[in-house]
Order: C-alpha cells, then structure tokens, then sequence
C-alpha cells in the first residue's frame, strides 16, 4: 500500500505537467474574450471598452510592461466622507478579493489589474465580473461577488454576474 501511495504522489506532478497550458494572452485573444461578453465592444489600439450589466468597464493594457488594468467608474472621490473611503478600505481587505476600490484623477474607481501575458481567460472574465459588482455594490455590500463570508442571498445574486461571464466566454 505504501508503494502504490508512493508511485501516486510520484506520477502525480507528471500527469498535471502533462496537461496542456493555456497560451499566453495576447491582445488578439483579450479582443475575442471582450467581443464575447459584450459584441459591441468598442477595441481601440491595446484598449477596450465594453459594458456589462449597464456598468462600462474600460481595459487598459500596456503589452510592453506586461500590464493589463479593468476599471469601472464609481463617482466622485472629491465628496467621499472619511468612513465612506475607512469602508471601502475595509473592503478591499476582505470583500473585494481580486477587485479593489482606487481613487484616481478625482474618482473613485473598481479596478482588477494583472500581468497580461500570465492572465487565463476565466481570470479575466471574473476580474471584469468582480469589478462591476463592487461598482454595483457600492453603498451596500461593497463585494466583488467572487466570496461572501456569512450566509445569505447576497452572495448568490452576486456570484450569478460571474457564472453568466464564464458561460459566455466558455468556448474561446
């Protein structure tokens, strides 16, 4: 028994190297994930713009350093009271997971950032789905909806954004 659970963990780490990769990503392969969330998806050099559930999201990405950025406007920072930015603080520790809340030029922003070439396709489907629920969860939940700590429908309703995303990209 023991060298049958010896060979197992030997011929283990072989079969997971032997499955294949997914390629790197490539502006070429982001523009068929994006056209597939969203048809009309606006493509623009190494940016995209597209909306997904009312809420625009913009990517941004820089090839070069390797970089790609979602982000979902929110509203003014200007106005933010201290405990509303102590909140949303609060939340990128424990509820926001791959998402974050940023202020940037004024705004407060839902944001997912991530090396490019290294980003899989169902990373960037929920890092745009988790983005647009911490926009839309702004104010109550402040989640990206990827895990809810406690019980409840939140989590669920939230999560559904996610699955409905890596649904639609399923087949690139």
């Amino acid at each position: 028994m023991t060298r049958l659970i010896s060979l197992i963990l030997f011929l283990l780490p072989a079969q997971l190297w032997a499955q294949e990769a997914e390629p790197h990503m490539t502006l070429p392969r982001m523009a068929e994930i994006v056209l597939a969330l969203d048809p009309e998806a606006q493509i623009a050099g190494a940016g995209f713009t597209l909306t997904i559930d009312d809420i625009p999201v913009l990517i941004v990405t820089d090839p070069r350093a390797n970089r790609m950025r979602a982000m979902v406007p929110i509203r003014s920072a200007e106005t933010m009271t201290p405990d509303e930015m102590q909140r949303v603080m609060q939340a990128n520790f424990d509820s926001a997971l791959d998402a974050r809340y940023a202020v940037a030029q004024g705004r407060l922003w839902g944001i997912f950032i991530h090396p490019l070439k290294e980003l899989e396709r169902d990373q960037l489907i929920s890092g745009i789905a988790q983005t647009v629920n911490v926009a839309k969860t702004y104010g109550t939940l402040y989640t990206s909806g990827a895990g809810q700590f406690g019980a409840g429908d939140s989590g669920d309703l939230q999560r559904a954004l996610i699955e409905e995303l890596l649904e639609r990209g399923q087949d690139i």
